[in-house]
């Protein structure tokens, strides 16, 4: 079984031109990965499995399970642990700034212009169109990852049940139980006498485990040193508290602004934050841009560390140990039906939220299975798609009443 330990030294290149294209793909991702975090997790699929061959189906896919296992920005932690994976701990933070900085930079200029062009139907129009792209993207994945990991009657079975469980209970209680009896299946009924054994012993990486938790205690003691420091740990304890992706920091952020903010305008940057492309999180730049009106930038840049932090210092502190476990026969089967899971997880995400907030009639059917042919058979580059769907959303006001 393939494992995330790759030691080649295609994916551990430490040098500043690696760490410059790693930027730039990310950064190119940024701009595009509209959809929040379902559609981020089959835009990285397709760059770096089908594309660029970084890392394996099953690699991939044990990324993706055990982003969903830690709190913080599951996407961002995907991505993050690709660039890790690729070179170090360079690679994972040119992966994070590549991945987030276009993000960032739309939300600050949404929150200067206000709702001045979030209310505008122009923009609700595109918004609508590239929701659209993300439907086609999840469904590419899903399909993609289906073929790879459902081959038996029992992953199958996993798959469908996992996707059945979470579009009936859709809460990160029942995401975190169906993960934890997929791995159970997998253990007694998946596993394999033939994978490598560990070639180390297992640790954990221990400076940012300790890190962590040194922060989250502390943070709260010294907040009262400085307005910036005092941003910094409310934006910490709520990065640390978030399971299950974006949309959960909603009622953790609205319990820290409070009264600071009107009502109208935080939802105006809740609007905005799933209009954007990249990580939702960036939620947290809006909110700090605003919190710190004597310097906004300043705040919004604190903000925006202050959530993205914690799950990353988790990340780091588990995924060697992770890497070192995924050889052992008994967790390889564990992973293999945690992988059929994660299918069934796509699955049940890409009806709610991607569908159900994308398809509203048959004409916006009409589009996606349009954009499936466009970049299936045809193969138009992804930025194209882009352009295609945001004139699509445009159009098809204007279309409808023709017809």
């Amino acid at each position: 079984m393939s494992t995330l330990s790759n030691e080649s030294s295609n994916n551990h290149s430490n040098s500043k031109e690696s760490l410059f294209v790693i930027f730039k793909i990310f950064f190119a991702l940024g701009w595009v990965s509209f959809g929040g975090p379902a559609a981020h997790i089959g835009y990285f699929r397709n760059t770096f499995v089908a594309k660029l061959n970084w890392l394996s189906d099953e690699e991939y896919a044990q990324i993706v399970a055990l982003s969903q296992f830690l709190p913080g920005p599951g996407s961002s932690q995907v991505g993050f642990a690709v660039g890790y994976q690729r070179a170090g701990i360079g690679g994972g933070m040119m992966a994070f700034l590549g991945f987030t900085l276009p993000s960032v930079i739309l939300m600050l200029a949404l929150a200067i212009l206000s709702s001045q062009l979030t209310e505008s139907h122009y923009f609700q129009n595109v918004v609508h169109g590239l929701k659209l792209l993300a439907v086609l993207v999840v469904a590419d994945a899903t399909w993609g990852m289906y073929k790879n990991f459902c081959r038996s009657k029992l992953t199958v079975s996993i798959c469908i049940a996992t996707a059945i469980a979470l579009l009936l209970l859709q809460n990160i209680t029942a995401q975190i139980v169906v993960l934890l009896v997929a791995a159970l299946l997998g253990m007694r009924y998946l596993a394999t006498t033939d994978s490598p054994r560990p070639s180390s012993k297992l640790s954990l990486s221990v400076l940012p485990i300790a890190c962590f938790v040194a922060l989250l205690v502390v943070l709260p003691f010294i907040g009262q040193w400085s307005p910036s420091i005092a941003l910094f740990s409310d934006f910490y304890q709520a990065g640390s508290l978030v399971f299950g992706g974006g949309h959960v920091v909603l009622p953790l952020l609205q319990n820290i602004v409070g009264d600071q903010l009107t009502q109208d305008s935080f939802l105006t940057g809740y609007a905005a934050a799933q209009a954007v492309p990249g990580p939702m999180f960036t939620f947290a730049t809006y909110i700090g841009y605003e919190l710190m009106p004597s310097s906004p930038i300043w705040g919004a840049i604190v903000a925006t560390l202050g959530v993205f932090m914690p799950g990353f210092l988790l990340l780091v502190g588990v995924l060697k140990n992770w890497q070192q476990l995924a050889k052992i026969p008994a967790v390889s089967g564990a992973l293999v039906g945690v992988n059929a899971a994660v299918v069934g997880l796509l699955l049940s995400a890409l009806y709610q939220p991607v569908f159900t907030s994308a398809i509203f009639s048959a004409h916006d059917l009409a589009w996606v299975l349009l954009g499936a042919l466009l970049m299936k058979p045809f193969k138009l580059p992804i930025v194209w798609m882009v352009v295609f769907f945001a004139l699509a959303g445009l159009l098809s006001p204007a279309l409808v009443s023709l017809i």
